[in-house]
């Protein structure tokens, strides 16, 4: 595919380099969104990623604000065909008598009512295979080894590719989307643990589990315990996905008990997921990630920048990953088009996808850091439409969060609700917060890791 200026780069290429306009580490959904949208405005684009896929990959459940991304994509009858109908969430607290379920129908935006539960193998699959289809020179199994940074307007990267031979492109811009490898963040050591959350999840896949009939079959439902949360997410075929995210200080009661035995005790301490899985058999192996909350300190530089969980991972608990990775490839690639097309609105461009890429974990963050505390949890239990508040929380649920629907006022007031309540139990209020301030105070990275 040709190029903005084919001479940019080829004419300073030493032996064994190979020139492209955009290079991409990493083929998850940030960079099997970013790379398709770029080679469609016209620049050669070369993806690697460390893996060959189909693979496994956790973070299997989409927001309705998902779907418009995989149309502009072209990819929305293939998802369709490999996933389980979400129209909704279920959360489940052993301490309020009845389940709360939410249907996206409900939300502010009536045109986006469900989303869809996927297994991340094939979704990936679909996703990169498209990049390919679009003209993107896609290397499976490449792993990226190396980076530097020439110039503002040059980047080398070297890899090594399925063969183990090592490979080198220099690149006028570079993407990032290495997810929690964080290859750029790492290697400039602008990686840094979220202070206000630590969390580390075990999961597997069962066959068996017991599910709602009808529409809300496929619907994720989220179960809190004493020690954090269960995910919950039917899929097609039979099986559903079952993960545990718990704070650091329960990590360390796992002792020598292998992580399977750990989530089965984990689920046996939440009796009513415990009920729904009574009858199911572990049909995958237990695996653990200890890639706490974090973040870098910046997502962008003259020629790179750092797409979805290269740049932040937050609690999974809405299932915003997939969401926010894509809606940053979107951002990302008018960004990068317009510096590589015109590099006096560089700046500028680069600001504006800034905004995008923070705006996300900011808006998910705000609730997530209180998922816990017993107050939000009243509210989320027993939601009223009061001014809307509830269609607004619906459509944050959603993903709604990037367009026009005018949620904010609402969402602005559903936040003062939660702050007079905590002012008027100020006590309870107090628990939660020195409950809080203890869970997230116990994180240290070996014991985290513990959870692989």
């Amino acid at each position: 595919m040709a190029t903005v200026d084919e001479h940019a780069v080829s004419g300073r290429l030493q032996p064994g380099e190979q020139a492209c306009d955009v290079l991409v580490i990493g083929g998850g959904p940030a960079g099997s969104t970013v790379a398709p949208l770029l080679a469609g405005m016209g620049h050669r684009v070369v993806l690697i990623d460390k893996d060959h896929h189909p693979r496994f990959h956790i973070g299997e459940s989409l927001l309705p604000a998902n779907l418009p991304l995989l149309e502009r994509l072209g990819v929305g009858d293939e998802v369709r065909a490999i996933g389980m109908p979400k129209p909704g969430a279920e959360f489940v607290s052993p301490w309020h008598d009845k389940a709360m379920s939410i249907a996206f129908a409900d939300a502010w935006d009536k045109s986006m009512p469900g989303a869809y539960q996927v297994r991340r193998a094939d979704f990936d699959d679909i996703l990169i295979r498209n990049a390919a289809r679009c003209g993107v020179e896609v290397h499976q199994g490449c792993k990226a080894t190396g980076v530097e940074f020439i110039d503002d307007q040059q980047v080398r990267v070297e890899a090594l590719d399925a063969e183990g031979q090592p490979r080198r492109w220099r690149a006028r811009f570079l993407v990032d989307a290495s997810g929690r490898d964080t290859f750029l963040a790492s290697r400039q050591g602008i990686k840094h643990r979220n202070p206000h959350h630590t969390s580390a999840a075990v999961y597997a896949h069962f066959s068996g589990a017991r599910r709602h009939e009808g529409p809300a079959e496929g619907n994720i439902t989220v179960f809190w315990f004493e020690h954090g949360w269960f995910w919950f997410i039917p899929l097609t075929d039979g099986v559903t996905s079952v993960g545990m995210v718990s704070w650091p200080y329960f990590m360390k009661t796992r002792g020598g008990r292998s992580l399977q035995q750990f989530l089965l005790d984990g689920v046996a301490m939440c009796p009513a997921l415990a009920e729904r899985l009574s009858g199911a058999r572990m049909v995958s192996e237990a695996e653990g990630t200890g890639n706490f909350s974090y973040a870098a300190e910046r997502n962008h530089g003259p020629n790179h920048v750092l797409l979805g969980d290269a740049f932040a991972f937050i609690d999974p608990v809405f299932s915003s990953g997939v969401m926010l990775a894509m809606q940053g490839g979107v951002a990302a690639a008018e960004a990068i088009d317009t510096c590589l097309r015109e590099p006096r609105k560089a700046a500028a461009a680069l600001k504006a996808y800034d905004r995008v890429a923070r705006r996300g974990p900011a808006v998910f963050s705000w609730f997530i850091y209180r998922m816990t505390n017993p107050i939000m949890r009243d509210l989320l239990m027993e939601p009223r439409n009061i001014l809307r508040m509830k269609e607004a929380l619906l459509s944050v649920l959603a993903g709604d969060i990037y367009g026009r629907t005018p949620i904010w006022t609402s969402v602005r007031l559903f936040k003062l609700v939660y702050y007079i309540n905590n002012a008027f139990q100020p006590r309870r209020a107090y628990r939660a917060w020195k409950r809080r301030q203890f869970n997230i105070g116990q994180a240290s990275a070996p014991e985290l890791q513990a959870a692989r």
